[in-house]
């Protein structure tokens, strides 16, 4: 069997068009990384490290861990989502024509810009990339409601409920959906239900994934590992263009990740973590995935949860649980070197991510 044979098998064709998307991700968020950080340094958009919490007291192991990082660039999320939405236009716009200019049909099979699987996750990642960069820009010019700038979290907060309303409402009145599938067990129809369902996932992501990126290469680790995962997924349930949207994100991730490492060149920002974890629940709700979300995704749960035990224990009790919070910060203050933390927890993610995708493949009803 030659090439031109394995390319007109649709599985071999579904496979290939996943690893050259995640591949041509890879490189040209690659590409773009030298022209964004020279901007980022020479306009000197850097990190503030903060040495209050949000309750207004001293910190104590945060500001001290992390003195070494202030200046550090931040907006680095850029990269990811701007080179996935060129990409997603590029194989819709451009490859079909190159593909008749060089006769290679199988540039124009790239093409994953298919509206009903990749137009409501891409709009979440731009939407909430834009709102993150607007809050980024705002903390390094210290400007707005928080203490060393920034929005303030209601107005953030309220701009997050607005991006996942539309989405809610779009899914509920324009698609239909009131279904949340339970694996092993079926699909239950909600009705009304859904629409709160799907802010609330939205949000989860969001804030979690934004509560998380605090140390170098940790939440960048923990979305590469959350989309391969919905990459397969997607192709088990043969969404396949949805599937190469996130393989996409997955290659931007890695490119990102080369740079964000110990020691950080540079950081995330809301405009990455916000965007991707917003992006991260829209593509949970597509493939009515979100048990399997929350499995793949549980040290988010870990990380949000000691953010809210601390905040209640400190307001109502005066005393801390955990030594700081996250709880990332709380492995660093107990004496963990950062690397053991980002580490450990990559480890801990592809475990659950495995768990997730076994049990999303086992509720299927596949495999008896």
């Amino acid at each position: 069997m030659n090439i031109y044979q394995l390319q007109n098998i649709s599985e071999v064709v579904n496979v290939l068009k996943i690893l050259v998307t995640g591949f041509m991700a890879f490189v040209l968020a690659f590409i773009l990384t030298p022209l964004w950080t020279h901007i980022l340094y020479k306009y000197k958009i850097g990190v503030k490290i903060k040495d209050s919490s949000v309750l207004g007291d001293k910190l104590q192991y945060v500001n001290r861990l992390h003195k070494d990082k202030s200046g550090t660039p931040i907006m680095g999320g850029v990269l990811v989502w701007f080179s996935v939405a060129l990409l997603v236009l590029a194989s819709h716009y451009i490859f079909p024509f190159w593909a008749k200019f060089t006769g290679m049909n199988f540039i124009a099979r790239l093409d994953f810009f298919n509206h009903a699987q990749v137009w409501l996750p891409l709009f979440a990642l731009v939407t909430a990339g834009l709102l993150g960069l607007f809050d980024d820009w705002r903390s390094v010019r210290g400007k707005g409601g928080n203490k060393g700038g920034g929005m303030r979290f209601i107005y953030r907060f309220g701009w997050l409920i607005l991006i996942a309303a539309l989405g809610a409402w779009w899914f509920y009145y324009k698609l239909g959906w009131d279904v949340i599938h339970i694996p092993a067990t079926g699909d239950f129809s909600i009705g009304l239900w859904y629409i709160p369902l799907f802010i609330f996932v939205i949000l989860y992501g969001a804030i979690s994934s934004n509560e998380t990126d605090g140390l170098d290469g940790l939440n960048g680790g923990i979305l590469l590992i959350a989309f391969t995962s919905f990459s397969v997924i997607s192709f088990l349930q043969n969404k396949m263009d949805l599937a190469a949207f996130c393989a996409a994100l997955s290659g931007a991730l890695l490119a990102f990740l080369w740079f964000n490492i110990y020691p950080a060149r540079f950081f995330m920002g809301d405009t990455g973590a916000v965007s991707m974890g917003a992006t991260l629940g829209v593509i949970a709700m597509l493939t009515n995935s979100v048990i399997p979300l929350f499995i793949i995704t549980l040290l988010y749960i870990l990380e949000s949860g000691s953010v809210v035990i601390q905040l209640i224990s400190k307001r109502y009790f005066g005393k801390k649980v955990f030594l700081a919070a996250p709880l990332h910060h709380h492995f660093e203050a107990k004496g963990w070197p950062e690397t053991k933390v980002t580490m450990r927890a990559w480890i801990f993610t592809w475990v659950m991510a495995m768990m997730g995708v076994i049990i999303e493949i086992l509720g299927m009803g596949r495999i008896h």
